[in-house]
């Protein structure tokens, strides 16, 4: 049986919803050249956190010192108007030193009473730098925030503000005294985002434009309320069925005791990709299907966004890192051999 090419009629689009993805596809437009105005070249990542932003997950930003990582998370977070904060890892951060703490204060009763102070994780976009640096405990704080949207302290639970982004860093260079987040926890990131050197040209154009006078104030883009609209409205992009086809597909071959995967793959990877991978495919697509002012996800959506979402979580054996074939290799042949 043939699979259908357009999505049923009961998940068409509303015209106002064709209209907001017209209205997004401005918005996308406007985002990238405000942060031009200081993020020189990146533009790939910006893509890719715009992507995340709006799809509702979380990005772990991988690359080595001095690449911006922190200015253009803060940069993004001004041109949205949403209230940025940063956290630095290390290996003595407790998890009350993010989630916040009751302190025994003066009540205006005169009695001394516990009130809670809200630590760094009460903001809309979260830097959670070198998150590797701190110990268990600490990192699965940060990931129940992220994972629940609430955290719990002392038996009371406070709800996090939305939208709510995490965007975690680690230094791919610098392993000693770290603790590497394991595969489970990996996996709640949507998107693993890595930044690579600038080219020559710009090198010298972030010499010219850093070296000078303060950076210049970018403007705001939008509101909080209007991002969770437009988050809502990517939930609503049409997915035709042969897509959800290709994705699921596309992610059961990773795993390499699946009858699915190639023969290839099999020595390769130990561990392949969980089904909350073929979720991160449709949202992705979608939010990249919107952002591009697409009336329905493609299958260059999908393609598109495979790499960011299947790479940190197939996992390689021994026998591939000795060949020098990492999961960036494994994960781009399966997109080039899986049928369309």
């Amino acid at each position: 049986m043939a699979l259908s090419e357009n999505p049923p009629m009961h998940e068409r689009l509303s015209e106002d919803d064709v209209q907001a993805i017209d209205q997004l596809r401005d918005v996308n437009a406007r985002l990238k050249k405000e942060l031009a105005r200081v993020i020189v070249g990146q533009r790939e990542v910006v893509e890719r956190l715009a992507i995340c932003l709006f799809a509702r997950g979380h990005g772990l930003l991988m690359g080595v010192p001095g690449l911006a990582k922190t200015l253009l998370v803060s940069k993004l977070s001004e041109t949205m108007s949403l209230k940025f904060s940063r956290i630095q890892f290390t290996p003595d951060l407790m998890p009350m030193d993010i989630t916040g703490t009751d302190i025994l204060q003066d009540g205006e009763t005169g009695r001394r009473e516990f009130h809670f102070v809200h630590g760094p994780v009460f903001a809309n976009i979260v830097l959670a730098d070198e998150i590797n640096r701190a110990p268990p405990k600490t990192q699965a704080a940060m990931l129940e925030a992220m994972q629940e949207q609430n955290v719990t302290v002392v038996g009371k639970t406070f709800r996090l503000d939305s939208p709510f982004m995490v965007l975690a860093t680690q230094n791919p260079v610098e392993q000693e005294g770290t603790y590497p987040l394991p595969e489970a926890q990996l996996d709640r990131f949507m998107f693993l985002i890595e930044l690579d050197y600038p080219s020559e040209a710009e090198e010298i154009l972030i010499a010219r434009t850093t070296t000078g006078e303060a950076l210049p104030t970018l403007g705001h883009i939008l509101t909080p309320a209007e991002i969770i609209e437009y988050q809502h409205l990517v939930r609503r992009v049409p997915v035709p069925d042969h897509i959800y086809t290709y994705a699921a597909r596309l992610v059961r071959k990773t795993r390499p005791n699946g009858s699915t995967a190639p023969s290839w793959l099999k020595p390769l990877v130990s561990w392949g990709a969980g089904p909350r991978a073929v979720q991160y495919l449709i949202l992705g697509a979608k939010a990249r299907a919107a952002l591009q002012g697409s009336y329905m996800v493609r299958l260059e959506d999908v393609q598109e966004v495979a790499a960011p979402v299947l790479t940190h979580r197939v996992i390689t054996t021994f026998a591939a890192q000795a060949e020098g074939i990492d999961a960036k290799k494994i994960v781009r042949r399966l997109i080039e051999e899986t049928e369309t």
